[in-house]
Protein backbone atom coordinates (compact mmCIF):
# COMPACT_ATOMS: atom_id res chain seq x y z
CA UNK A 1 0.00 0.00 0.00
CA UNK A 2 1.47 3.42 -0.89
CA UNK A 3 1.48 6.56 1.37
CA UNK A 4 2.53 10.01 1.23
CA UNK A 5 4.63 11.19 4.52
CA UNK A 6 5.34 14.80 4.52
CA UNK A 7 8.05 17.12 6.62
CA UNK A 8 8.03 20.60 6.86
CA UNK A 9 10.66 22.99 6.85
CA UNK A 10 11.39 26.76 6.95
CA UNK A 11 14.86 28.97 5.90
CA UNK A 12 14.90 32.67 5.55
CA UNK A 13 16.87 33.69 2.52
CA UNK A 14 17.76 36.93 0.31
CA UNK A 15 17.82 36.82 -3.58
CA UNK A 16 17.33 39.24 -6.83
CA UNK A 17 15.81 38.12 -9.86
CA UNK A 18 18.20 39.79 -12.24
CA UNK A 19 19.16 38.24 -15.66
CA UNK A 20 22.88 39.56 -16.99
CA UNK A 21 21.92 38.74 -20.52
CA UNK A 22 19.56 41.62 -20.13
CA UNK A 23 19.55 45.11 -19.98
CA UNK A 24 18.55 47.15 -16.57
CA UNK A 25 15.53 48.02 -18.23
CA UNK A 26 14.20 44.79 -19.25
CA UNK A 27 14.94 43.19 -15.88
CA UNK A 28 13.05 45.50 -14.17
CA UNK A 29 10.33 45.54 -16.39
CA UNK A 30 10.22 41.54 -15.97
CA UNK A 31 10.72 40.82 -12.21
CA UNK A 32 10.03 44.29 -11.16
CA UNK A 33 10.59 45.09 -7.45
CA UNK A 34 12.17 41.31 -7.37
CA UNK A 35 15.17 42.88 -8.97
CA UNK A 36 15.88 45.22 -6.50
CA UNK A 37 19.51 45.93 -6.93
CA UNK A 38 20.09 45.52 -2.87
CA UNK A 39 18.35 42.26 -2.86
CA UNK A 40 14.96 41.48 -0.82
CA UNK A 41 13.73 38.47 1.12
CA UNK A 42 11.44 35.73 1.90
CA UNK A 43 10.46 33.34 4.99
CA UNK A 44 10.15 30.07 2.79
CA UNK A 45 7.96 27.01 3.72
CA UNK A 46 9.37 23.95 2.62
CA UNK A 47 7.01 20.73 2.10
CA UNK A 48 9.04 17.30 1.00
CA UNK A 49 6.51 14.51 0.49
CA UNK A 50 7.79 11.09 0.15
CA UNK A 51 5.40 8.21 -1.49
CA UNK A 52 6.32 4.63 -0.78
CA UNK A 53 5.23 1.30 0.44
CA UNK A 54 4.68 1.10 4.76
CA UNK A 55 7.24 -1.16 6.01
CA UNK A 56 5.55 -3.69 8.04
CA UNK A 57 8.53 -4.37 10.17
CA UNK A 58 8.50 -0.26 11.47
CA UNK A 59 5.06 0.66 10.24
CA UNK A 60 6.92 3.80 8.66
CA UNK A 61 6.97 4.98 4.93
CA UNK A 62 10.15 6.67 5.85
CA UNK A 63 11.79 7.74 9.44
CA UNK A 64 10.16 11.04 9.72
CA UNK A 65 13.25 12.17 11.90
CA UNK A 66 15.56 11.13 9.42
CA UNK A 67 13.79 13.13 7.09
CA UNK A 68 14.00 16.21 9.22
CA UNK A 69 18.07 15.53 9.17
CA UNK A 70 18.59 15.09 5.87
CA UNK A 71 16.45 18.10 4.96
CA UNK A 72 18.22 20.19 7.78
CA UNK A 73 21.68 19.00 6.97
CA UNK A 74 21.56 19.27 3.06
CA UNK A 75 18.87 22.59 2.49
CA UNK A 76 18.27 24.57 5.39
CA UNK A 77 21.82 24.34 6.39
CA UNK A 78 23.08 25.15 3.21
CA UNK A 79 20.49 28.18 2.73
CA UNK A 80 18.88 29.45 5.59
CA UNK A 81 19.79 33.01 6.08
CA UNK A 82 21.94 33.00 2.87
CA UNK A 83 22.17 35.56 0.11
CA UNK A 84 21.45 33.06 -2.45
CA UNK A 85 22.49 35.31 -5.29
CA UNK A 86 25.93 35.81 -3.15
CA UNK A 87 26.29 33.02 -0.48
CA UNK A 88 25.62 29.76 -2.77
CA UNK A 89 27.33 27.94 -5.36
CA UNK A 90 23.60 26.90 -6.93
CA UNK A 91 22.55 30.00 -7.65
CA UNK A 92 25.93 31.85 -8.91
CA UNK A 93 24.65 31.27 -12.46
CA UNK A 94 21.00 30.47 -11.70
CA UNK A 95 18.23 32.99 -11.15
CA UNK A 96 16.95 32.06 -7.82
CA UNK A 97 13.23 32.24 -8.58
CA UNK A 98 10.89 29.55 -6.47
CA UNK A 99 10.72 27.46 -9.55
CA UNK A 100 14.77 27.16 -9.67
CA UNK A 101 14.80 26.99 -6.03
CA UNK A 102 12.42 24.14 -5.94
CA UNK A 103 14.02 22.13 -8.65
CA UNK A 104 17.62 22.45 -7.14
CA UNK A 105 16.05 21.50 -3.58
CA UNK A 106 14.58 18.37 -5.65
CA UNK A 107 17.98 17.55 -6.75
CA UNK A 108 20.11 17.74 -3.29
CA UNK A 109 17.75 15.40 -2.05
CA UNK A 110 17.22 12.61 -4.67
CA UNK A 111 20.68 12.20 -4.44
CA UNK A 112 20.27 11.16 -0.68
CA UNK A 113 16.71 9.32 -0.71
CA UNK A 114 16.32 6.12 -2.37
CA UNK A 115 14.54 5.98 -5.46
CA UNK A 116 12.14 3.41 -4.43
CA UNK A 117 10.66 6.82 -2.76
CA UNK A 118 8.51 9.30 -5.07
CA UNK A 119 10.40 12.77 -4.10
CA UNK A 120 7.81 15.89 -4.72
CA UNK A 121 9.08 19.29 -3.11
CA UNK A 122 6.35 22.39 -2.24
CA UNK A 123 7.87 25.20 -1.91
CA UNK A 124 6.42 28.51 -0.56
CA UNK A 125 7.51 31.95 -1.28
CA UNK A 126 4.61 33.36 0.42
CA UNK A 127 1.57 32.90 1.83
CA UNK A 128 -0.06 32.99 -1.41
CA UNK A 129 2.88 32.09 -4.12
CA UNK A 130 4.11 28.29 -3.82
CA UNK A 131 5.51 25.97 -6.41
CA UNK A 132 5.50 22.33 -6.90
CA UNK A 133 7.98 19.76 -8.24
CA UNK A 134 7.78 17.89 -10.24
CA UNK A 135 4.36 18.72 -11.73
CA UNK A 136 1.52 16.36 -11.69
CA UNK A 137 1.42 14.51 -14.15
Amino acid sequence: MKLTVCRKEYFNAAHRLYNPKWSDKKNSDIFGKCNNPNYHGHNYELVVKLTGDINPDTGYVYDMKALSVLIKTNVVDKFDHKNLNLDTNEFKKLIPTAENIAVVIWNILRKQIDNKYDLKIQLYETKKNFVEYPAQQ
